[in-house]
């Protein structure tokens, strides 16, 4: 005997088994994504021939192409003249300045950040010089403390730390700021551990030490890497401003060629540089975000 359902929703497809999907809701779905991908291909289309219009009836295109994106003055400024550096050399004291610039930039501001996190009334002096540190470089611009250390530390005459070369200066302010900033990042990760993971650590018999060590701070440094990493891709770009100094990296390259040669190439040359460096580390960074935010929606789930 056969029983059929009164309502529309009750009816079966007798080609269609009962709990398999419909094939025809596969190509329907199918048919949604491939619109969306054209109609986001086609709007991106539009959007950069719009841009590439507007540039190209500008009435000063040949002059601007000519002065930015000339062949010539690009290949010579990125392998350099008899008179002036090469871009892509000088580019290199970017990528050192940076490299050592974050290793102490990472140890000197997880020592802020653990000292002002300390509690009880005998490390106040230090909590306070940690605050005070933090609010000073942060509210005084990266360019001015370039100026005050480049050349306020040589006119000390404190012997060999009046005498280093401006590329220590250099880094030694970018030190100092992106420390404070680094610091606040570290605090935020350390305070967005709950207290009772501290307060299991100290039920098994772990000194406050020990579970800040081994229990508090692996959590927070996991937590804060991709807003680190934000922070470093800006680093990065401001390896530029040491030049103010004296050295002589792609920026400087870059001005020295454009002054010579009178053609703003160089300066082209440089932002690629920086953007081939950035645009990776900008990837990763979303990436490591995204899996971050799977890893807790999955948590949440479980």
């Amino acid at each position: 005997m056969t029983t059929r359902g009164t309502g529309p929703g009750d009816r079966l497809d007798p080609a269609e088994p009962a709990g398999s999907s419909s094939p025809r809701a596969g190509r329907g779905s199918k048919m949604l994504g491939s619109r969306a991908v054209l109609v986001s291909s086609a709007s991106t289309v539009l959007f950069f021939a719009a841009i590439a219009v507007v540039i190209v009836l500008a009435p000063g295109s040949e002059v601007v192409a000519e002065r930015f994106f000339s062949p010539f003055h690009l290949e010579q400024s990125f392998f350099g003249t008899a008179s002036t550096p090469s871009v892509a050399g000088a580019f290199l004291l970017n990528v050192e300045i940076f490299m050592i610039s974050e290793v102490l930039i990472l140890i000197l501001a997880l020592v802020i950040a653990v000292v002002r996190g300390i509690p009880g009334p005998v490390f106040f002096p230090f909590r306070m010089v940690a605050v005070a540190y933090t609010d000073l470089f942060r509210g005084v611009p990266l360019i001015l403390v370039l100026y005050m250390i480049g050349f306020g530390v040589p006119g000390l005459g404190l012997g060999v730390v009046s005498y280093l070369p401006d590329v220590t200066y250099g880094i030694i302010a970018l030190v100092l700021v992106y420390s404070a900033y680094v610091a606040e990042v570290y605090r935020a990760g350390i305070e967005s551990v709950h207290e009772s993971q501290n307060a299991a650590a100290r039920s098994l018999g772990l000194s406050r030490w020990q579970s800040l060590r081994f229990v508090i701070l692996p959590q927070a440094v996991r937590r804060v890497i991709p807003p680190l990493l934000n922070d470093f891709i800006g680093l990065q770009k401001d390896t530029a401003l040491v030049s103010v100094l004296g050295s002589i990296e792609a920026a400087r390259a870059a001005q020295i060629y454009g002054a010579s040669q009178f053609n703003y190439a160089s300066y082209v040359v440089a932002a690629l540089l920086f953007v081939l460096i950035t645009i990776p580390l900008a990837r990763f960074t979303d990436r490591l975000i995204a899996r971050d935010k799977r890893r807790r929606e999955a948590g949440a789930v479980a």
